[in-house]
Parts: C-alpha cells; structure tokens; sequence
C-alpha cells in the first residue's frame, strides 16, 4: 500500500484553529502522577509525547478549577485558578510550557451558563434578602402556591428532577434558584452586568497567561427567556433554556477581547443544536469555532451521514467560522459501543441528546472498532477541525457495568437511577496491560483510581499498542499524519458511487470513500490509489474496500 509522506507536528500560526486536531483531555482520568487516584496536569505532562506523537496540534483540558467536583469540575468555585488536586498553578505552568515548546496549542475550558454553590458569590446570594444585588446574580424566583412551596415553573433539570431548588423552608424568604443542570450548579443571570463583567476578566486573566483559546460549556445555554414560562409538556424539551437570541451578544463581547490580543485565539462554542442554527454561532464577529454535534447523533448509515455533513456544510455559505467535527466526549458513549451496538435497552431521559448518544446494550466490538476508525477516517477529510477524545486511539469501549455503588455522576442520583449517565466513557486510562492501575498510578500508589477499571481494560493498553502495526493506536497516527498532507482549501465535492451503502466525496487530490454495509467496493481507477485506509485491503491490488471500513484514494 502507498502511504503519505508523515511529519511531525509543525506549529501553525495563522488562524491554525481552521483546520486543527485537538485531543481532549479529561484530565482526573488520563494520568496520575501523585498516587492519589485522581489524574493531574503533570500526568498530563509526562503524557505528551504520547500525545503529540499521534500528530495533533494541541489539547484542551476539562475543567481543572477549584470545584466540590459534584459534576467532574463543571460545578467551578473559582475560575480564575487551577485546583490543588491537578498539581495547582506551578503544575499548570509546567504544562503549558511544555505544550507550547512541543509546538503544541492549549485550550481551557470555561463553564460561564453556572457556577458551584460554594461559589464566593453565590454563598453571598444564600445569606442575602430577595431582591437584593448579591441574588440578582443569579435566577432567584419566588415559589407558587401556599407558603411559595412549589417551583417557579414546571421546568425539568437536564439531569433529572426539578431544575428549581429552595434555598429553605422560611415562609418569609420562599425563593427557589434556577439550576440547567444539578442542584449544585446554579445558573448565573446574563441579564446582570456584573455576571458579563466577570466572564470578561476571566477571559484575560487566562489568556494573559498565554493559552490559546477556549471551549466553552453549553455555549447556548446562558441566556434565557425572560418570562420563564411553563413548557406546555414538562417532559419533552425546553426551548425557553436554549438557544435565546441574547446569546450572541455575548459572544460578540467575548470575540472582541480575543481579538485584542493579536495571538490568534479561538473561541470553541458546545452547541447542542441542528447544523442551520449551529451556524448561528461562526458568523462573523462571533465564535471561531462551533461543534457539529449532529454528525455523533447519527447511526452507522451512509444516508444519515451524507445528509448531516451536507445539511452543515450548506449552512458555512457567508459565514467567517468553522465546523469543529467529533465522535467522542466525555458526554456520551465512546464511539466503538454506539456503532457496535447490538440492541439497545429500553431509555427515559429528559435529555434528548442523551436518547440519541448513551443507548446501552450488549455490543460486537469487533463491529463498532471497524466503524468508529472507518468513521474517523471519513470525518478527517472533512473540512474544519476535528476533536479527539482520550482513549478512543486506543479502541476503548464505553465502560457499562460499573459497580453502581462507584457512579459518581449526578445524573445517576437525579434519575433515581434511571439514567446511567457518562461515568463508562471517564474511566481511568489503561496505559500498561500490568499492574494495579493498568499504569494510570503507579503500583504502590496510596489510593486506586477514582473510577473502577474493568479486567478487560488489558487489551486496550497503550504499551500492548504500541509496536503493533494493526493496533488501531497506529491506524490513529497514519491517519492524523496523513490528514497533513490534505489541501485544506480545497471544497468537498460529492462523488457518485452507485450504491447507498457507499459514500465518497473528493477533497482536491483525496477521494474519501466509505463502506458502510454490504459487500466489498472498488472505486473507479480514475479515482487514483489506495493511499490510507482503516481497515486493509481485500484484494492483493489493495483498492477493494470491504464493509465498515474507509479508504482515501489519491491520483
């Protein structure tokens, strides 16, 4: 097989955001420097190379702030630090100095829709009267009904229960707090100045200190209608919580002081929404970036993917940003299960994203590990960036049958155990096929990792990995080195295949084609050879792609 020329990472100046691989960082479960069970930023240190090997241009690192850690670090106590736990400030430094002397970019994370209860501000809300400053800052209402014993509204936590939550039993102050999320999480009022002025200072206190940009948290979520008016259906979605036009200006704020820099920063909006209103958001002015979240939402079909990418990349007519494309996050199952699935259990959640991303079920690995890399392969050749997720170089399944007396996030409780929520796709990384950890602490570390790893993690190590030229860690490098030798600039032509189960489109000299089911498939010769492909090929002449598997063909 001819492969591409490989490289090693080259650090991009000019607006490298625009066609960028970052790999996201879930920070308490990549590496464990200390012992303490929990990863660090110096873990996270020590793992670089590793990182940067596999041929990406930065990494963003999960929230690693001060937090009670109630929901993995999005319930932030102060953003203006890093928490003790990942090593602190100096660890941080550390991370960022070697990041950057790798050529490497390295982006926060920013949680600006709420904050922890043991915020500063928000224990000032608990003590203060209704209607006062220190409560404006937040959605305070008064209760309905006797005594202001039930909700403002009827609205529902995105992870289960009521999002409302009173503050106490006193007749005389029968206000409840607005939460998105969980109870610990209140959400901040966008229509105070203080909030915004805040938010400001964050933004230069972080890019002051020399990172590249930001991803920032339910990007869409802040601003909500103003009237806070009952959903006619309590149980299906709330558009009132989402997607209000205020947001926007936000971001026209936010992009304004990046801009003043002159570094090149991006801002990384998580927009939960359809491709036409996702690209809302990259319009000039405001956000760099947006995720495509629709593309992940999609079952292994070449009809579903083909609409989602053209449905996206017909909305990008006139508008300045880009499309951030991934398959994995720290919010749904790993992309090996979902694509592997064989049947999925009956599933209630209030959150439709999570009908769509966290189906469980027994699973044909084997199957899904040829999808997600075929999936990887044809989401590379797209054009815009693409975010990686720890672990899925390495193949890694969702882990499902964590003891449950191990879960740990709060849509667990919320659900009444309903809902299993994302803890399977956090499980500590198994670095090493040996030892107590799978290498993620070292074997006389004090404590074990905070999440439980499976017997099984042992296959998917990175050290059994590592030399195996089929190990899908090495289909992850070929195929990262060879995305550098695309024409970025080039657009995506579609391509006629003659079969439904096949897609292809042609990016300058690169046809990307894609097997879904089915029988086997040759591309017409004009199409050029076999360069990189997920999966090898069927035939000794190396251009027969085989089902559930992608290749790109070059003249």
């Amino acid at each position: 097989m001819t492969v591409l020329r490989t490289t090693v990472p080259s650090e991009k100046t000019a607006q490298w955001w625009r066609d960028s691989i970052i790999y996201q960082l879930y920070v308490k479960s990549f590496a464990d420097s200390d012992g303490d069970g929990v990863g660090d930023l110096d873990g996270v240190t020590a793992g670089l190379d590793h990182i940067a090997r596999l041929g990406v241009d930065g990494i963003w690192l999960n929230p690693c702030y001060p937090s009670p850690n109630r929901d993995g670090g999005y319930d932030v106590a102060d953003y203006t630090r890093i928490d003790g736990r990942y090593g602190g400030m100096p660890a941080f430094e550390r991370l960022l100095a070697a990041t950057h002397d790798r050529g490497l970019k390295l982006l926060m994370d920013l949680v600006p829709n709420h904050c922890s209860d043991q915020h500063e501000w928000f224990q000032q809300a608990l003590v203060a009267a209704p209607g006062s400053p220190e409560r404006d800052r937040f959605i305070f209402r008064d209760g309905r009904g006797v005594d202001g014993a039930e909700p403002p509204n009827n609205w529902r936590s995105t992870f289960g229960g009521s999002a409302w939550t009173r503050i106490n039993d006193d007749p005389g102050d029968a206000q409840w707090y607005l939460h998105s999320f969980d109870s610990s999480q209140p959400d901040f009022n966008w229509q105070n100045e203080q909030v915004g002025q805040m938010f400001d200072d964050v933004l230069r206190t972080w890019f002051d200190r020399g990172i590249d940009g930001f991803r920032i948290d339910v990007a869409y979520a802040m601003v909500k209608h103003a009237e806070l008016p009952d959903l006619a259906d309590p149980a299906g979605d709330n558009p009132y919580l989402w997607n209000q036009p205020g947001v926007h200006e936000i971001f026209k704020r936010w992009r304004k002081i990046s801009d003043s820099y002159g570094r090149d920063l991006t801002l990384l909006g998580e927009v939960w929404l359809p491709p036409a209103d996702a690209t809302d958001y990259i319009r000039a002015g405001e956000l760099n970036q947006v995720f495509y979240f629709d593309l992940l939402q999609q079952p292994f079909e070449a009809g579903a993917f083909r609409l989602s990418i053209a449905e996206t990349l017909a909305g990008l007519k006139g508008v300045d940003g880009v499309p951030t494309w991934t398959l994995n996050s720290h919010d749904v199952h790993r992309s090996v299960t979902r694509y592997g699935l064989v049947e999925a259990e009956p599933m209630n959640s209030p959150d439709v994203n999570a009908l769509r991303t966290r189906a469980r079920g027994p699973v044909d690995v084997e199957l899904g590990t040829h999808r997600a890399i075929a999936a990887t392969l044809l989401v590379l050749a797209l054009p815009g960036s693409v975010y990686l997720y720890q672990g899925e170089e390495l193949g890694l399944p969702e882990v499902q049958d964590l003891p449950e007396d191990t879960r740990q996030d709060p849509i667990w409780a919320r659900s009444e155990h309903a809902e299993y929520g994302r803890d399977g796709c956090r499980v500590p990384m198994p670095w090493s096929a040996s030892g107590r950890s799978f290498g993620f602490s070292a074997d006389d570390a004090v404590s074990a990792p905070w999440l439980p790893q499976p017997a099984w993690f042992a296959d998917f190590a990175a050290d059994r990995q590592q030399d195996d030229p089929d190990s899908v860690l090495a289909f992850y490098r070929r195929a990262l080195h060879a995305r550098q030798q695309l024409d970025q600039a080039a657009d995506l032509e579609w391509l006629e295949t003659g079969r439904e189960d096949v897609l292809a489109f042609r990016r300058g000299a690169i046809s990307c084609v894609t097997v879904f089911d089915g029988c086997s498939f040759m591309p017409p010769a004009e199409w050029g050879a076999l360069v990189c492909s997920s999966l090898p090929a069927v035939d000794a002449a190396e251009r027969w792609l085989a089902a559930g598997s992608t290749g790109w063909y070059a003249v």
